[in-house]
């Protein structure tokens, strides 16, 4: 990445083009957008590489609660380079390739150094709220001055957004860019959930409910911790081919399941599972599967450190 091509800029608002939601549900927009400068422990970056993550999706179409601001901009799965920086940053420089993710990591709260959650209690409510460090303010506005909101502390749906360095991870630039975004979302939730949440044991069985992509990184995570039976439980049979590249050894499709609960299912394949995550909401379907044995180890991705 040529620096030279950022220094002009240093200090100064940036104009570029950003898709645009103005409001819940409807189409994006892509605008002319002006970028502020980056602010204490802020750094500007280009984006690179950005996905569509069924959150963006969820977040589009929600109208109440204290996250839905509109005009906004949407993206939290992305790679870029950082353009410049703000005062006080410390472990970045301009030029370098980095990952911008939406959970907060201050490196000093009892959840940040706890292995067992990766939710920031130190900036909890700035979560909730999608405030910044240091107030509500946006670094974003349209042609008119309008102000636009933040999502997610990324918004990556844009050629250039402004990040607080507790959502900031640096990677090599050797890694292709289109793969590096992935990294930022579904791919670390769910690796992460086998291997650091749920420090899945070697010679363990696994089962995962829903074989999305999160699902699909849940059984990559099992398969590096050396899990000998990793079970995909899904209604939809297509996916299944694809699993086995990612470690799945066996699936189970309830719709086939007859009058058996998928925990006889899963019994026939392996006597005891160890470690099960969740990646869907059906909880009907949770219910006939969950024993009551202490060695069981429920993941839901919608719970804090899950």
């Amino acid at each position: 990445m040529d620096k030279t091509s950022f220094s002009s800029n240093e200090g100064k608002p940036i104009r570029c083009k950003a898709a645009i939601c103005r409001k819940a549900g409807e189409a994006l927009v892509i605008e002319d957008i002006h970028v502020d400068p980056p602010q204490a422990y802020e750094v500007r970056i280009k984006i690179l590489c950005t996905s569509l993550c069924h959150t963006d999706l969820t977040f589009w179409k929600l109208d109440f609660g204290p996250i839905s601001r509109f005009p906004r901009i949407l993206g939290h799965e992305a790679v870029g380079v950082v353009e410049s920086i703000g005062e006080n940053v410390e472990g970045f420089k301009q030029g370098d390739v980095v990952l911008p993710v939406f959970h907060p990591y201050c490196e000093e709260c009892k959840d940040c150094k706890s292995s067992k959650t990766n939710w920031c209690d130190r900036y909890a409510e700035d979560f909730i709220s999608n405030t910044r460090r240091y107030g509500m303010a946006s670094r974003f506005k349209d042609s008119s001055g309008e102000v636009i909101h933040h999502f997610l502390f990324v918004s990556s749906f844009s050629e250039y957004t402004v990040v607080d360095i507790a959502h900031l991870v640096k990677i090599s630039p050797e890694i292709p860019v289109d793969k590096a975004a992935l990294l930022s979302c579904g791919v670390s939730t769910g690796i992460g959930a086998a291997w650091k949440v749920a420090n899945v044991e070697e010679g363990s069985t696994v089962a995962v409910f829903g074989l999305g992509a999160v699902g699909l990184a849940v059984a990559e995570g099992a398969r590096l911790r050396g899990a000998a039976k990793i079970i995909g439980i899904d209604t939809n049979p297509d996916k299944f081919e694809l699993g086995k590249k990612f470690g799945f050894t066996d699936f189970i499709n309830p719709t086939l399941c007859g009058e058996k609960k998928i925990s006889e299912v899963c019994y026939q394949i392996s006597y005891s599972t160890s470690y099960i995550f969740l990646y869907l909401t059906l909880q009907q379907l949770i219910n006939t599967y969950i024993d009551k044995k202490p060695n069981n180890i429920l993941l839901d991705n919608t719970k804090k450190g899950g």
